[in-house]
């Protein structure tokens, strides 16, 4: 389990962004909002994580859409960049899985 200033310096390194520490709030704010939705709790709880990434997905969008003004740069680049979009997606939902079924 990857702490995220780990998860923000591997961003960096793989894609020349240049996120600082204080860019993880941004990040531990839509995990702690996906932390306290109850049903993604039970959807974690029941389901598999290749079947758990959908509902995931959809909500982490919505999280990311209602803090875009938070950090714009995050925001675009996530939306923009498939592949950092994907990464971001895919290092997020294996945390938020992993601390919903401990």
């Amino acid at each position: 389990e990857a702490l995220l200033s780990e998860i923000i310096n591997v961003l960096n390194d793989r894609f020349g962004t240049e996120f600082e520490e204080a860019d993880k709030l941004f990040f531990d704010q839509i995990e702690a909002e996906l932390m306290e939705d109850e049903t993604l709790q039970t959807q974690a709880k029941v389901n598999k994580i290749d079947t758990f990434k959908y509902a995931f997905e959809d909500l982490f969008i919505t999280k990311l859409i209602d803090r875009m003004d938070q950090n714009q740069e995050i925001f675009e680049k996530i939306l923009e960049d498939k592949v950092f979009g994907n990464l971001v997606k895919e290092l997020m939902m294996k945390k938020v899985y992993k601390k919903m079924n401990e």
